[in-house]
């Protein structure tokens, strides 16, 4: 039996291509190269059937290190907090006022780009300090 090696990641929204550049900008996170026959990502979706047009849209790692992220719309907006969540790696290595300096830096970035501060966890003895955020859908992450 092999293991699998590669995976996406697919979020429900209601504008994915809105949603696909977000991440570009969260992740560093490019648009996949347009496909063959196409001049623009905006000419394929015109020649696709009216009802699956903008239907989809992803972001891949520059790097080809992590997973592809695909947004794909839904026709019913969020409702409950999510059961999966990205956690955003903004702190990794650092710890106590560096870190969290190094966190609010970042939460004031995405703020900038339309994401949401919900709120501040400080360092507990434990855990380290982390920042809970939503998207620009209202999807929940954390900078940590």
């Amino acid at each position: 039996m092999s293991s699998i090696k590669q995976f996406q990641v697919t979020f429900d929204c209601a504008e994915p291509e809105r949603a696909a550049r977000f991440w570009c900008e969260v992740l560093g996170y490019v648009i996949p190269p347009v496909p063959k026959g196409f001049d623009t990502w905006d000419d394929y979706q015109r020649s696709l059937p009216p009802d699956d047009q903008g239907q989809w849209f992803s972001c891949v790692d520059p790097s080809g290190v992590g997973p592809r992220l695909l947004f794909q719309r839904v026709p019913e907006g969020k409702v409950v907090k999510n059961r999966v969540h990205l956690c955003v790696r903004a702190g990794t290595g650092l710890v106590g006022e560096e870190r969290l300096a190094t966190l609010q830096a970042e939460c004031a970035r995405l703020v900038a780009l339309g994401a949401v501060h919900v709120r501040t966890l400080l360092a507990d003895g434990v855990n380290e300090s982390c920042i809970v955020m939503q998207d620009i859908e209202g999807s929940e992450f954390c900078l940590d």
